[in-house]
């Protein structure tokens, strides 16, 4: 039997089942591409990472990411629960594992801090891998029937429902309040019929809705939905959130600012995750965005694989 061990991470939160879970294989040696999918796809999370050794020796690892369906280039919660695995190590392929990391992506370099507490790994925080931009708009009726809502449920007051990216492209569209996210519901239907109209994505349709809170409007309740992905729901979505926030710091009149996002996701699900973001915009351009959060520790095992 040819084996690979596996820990679990639950990210984006420092409370056990709670937050977005990750299966993580820390040396995926050996691993054919199509065993990768398999093995995500058996864990049914929204995402499981394969790390590999870097192809150059100046970063720490390459790290793939597999959904349940497909491998995708970049998302955010594979990135922090992988850093924080890695991060308890000793060392990576032979080299000490310092403060920052490096992962190689098919999105890019990812760059990851870690944050300690006591010595010990807390949480991390990383880097978009690619600048803001900003894809086709989408019809109100379109963003209501993916999720079994009245088209006026959906806000166009700061815009329209739109695709926007940092690495991952989702649709992301505003509703009006905590009552309407909170009704929100998948329609499978409607998903299909978005997909099969919608050209700017490099995966499945993957819709994020949200709404503002009274209290702060950068203070954010967001859902995720990407039922063609195999993930009705998904707790936490850094991606998508980092996504989000430059867009929304895009469209703030200020020409400069360094703003702070709080984004909370996973509640309705009982999975409450928090994702902060900390997004910059100098002379009127996004220039940067990091993405940060905690972790806990949930299992650790073996995949037995025939050889």
């Amino acid at each position: 039997m040819n084996t690979h061990s596996y820990v679990t991470v639950d990210v984006f939160t420092s409370t056990r089942f709670e937050g977005n879970p990750l299966a993580v294989i820390s040396d995926a040696r050996g691993l054919s591409d199509v065993a990768m999918q398999k093995i995500a796809t058996e864990f049914n999370y929204s995402e499981v990472t394969f790390v590999l050794p870097p192809e150059d020796p100046q970063n720490s690892a390459r790290v793939r990411i597999f959904t349940p369906t497909m491998e995708i280039p970049f998302a955010g919660h594979p990135n922090v629960g992988t850093a924080y695995v890695l991060g308890q190590q000793a060392e990576i392929f032979g080299k000490a594992v310092g403060d920052m990391l490096r992962f190689e992506e098919r999105a890019g370099i990812v760059e990851v801090n870690l944050k300690r507490s006591g010595g010990k790994v807390a949480a991390a925080a990383i880097r978009a891998p690619q600048p803001l931009t900003i894809g086709e708009t989408i019809a109100a009726q379109t963003v209501a029937a993916c999720v079994s809502l009245d088209p006026g449920a959906i806000v166009n007051t700061t815009h329209a429902p739109v695709f926007v990216s940092v690495g991952l492209n989702f649709a992301v569209a505003e509703l009006n309040g905590l009552g309407a996210l909170a009704a929100a519901r998948p329609n499978l239907a409607g998903f299909q019929a978005a997909a099969g109209r919608q050209t700017t994505s490099g995966h499945d349709f993957s819709l994020f809705v949200y709404a503002r809170t009274a209290e702060n409007p950068w203070n954010i309740r967001a859902r995720m939905f990407a039922p063609l992905d195999n993930v009705p729901e998904d707790p936490a979505t850094g991606s998508a959130s980092a996504a989000l926030g430059a867009y929304l710091v895009s469209l703030a009149p200020e020409a400069d600012i360094n703003l702070r996002i709080a984004i909370e996701q996973g509640v309705e699900m009982g999975r409450r995750s928090v994702i902060t973001l900390d997004v910059v915009k100098f002379d009127g351009i996004v220039t940067d965005v990091v993405i940060s959060g905690g972790c806990v520790s949930v299992m650790r095992g073996e995949i037995s694989l025939r050889d």
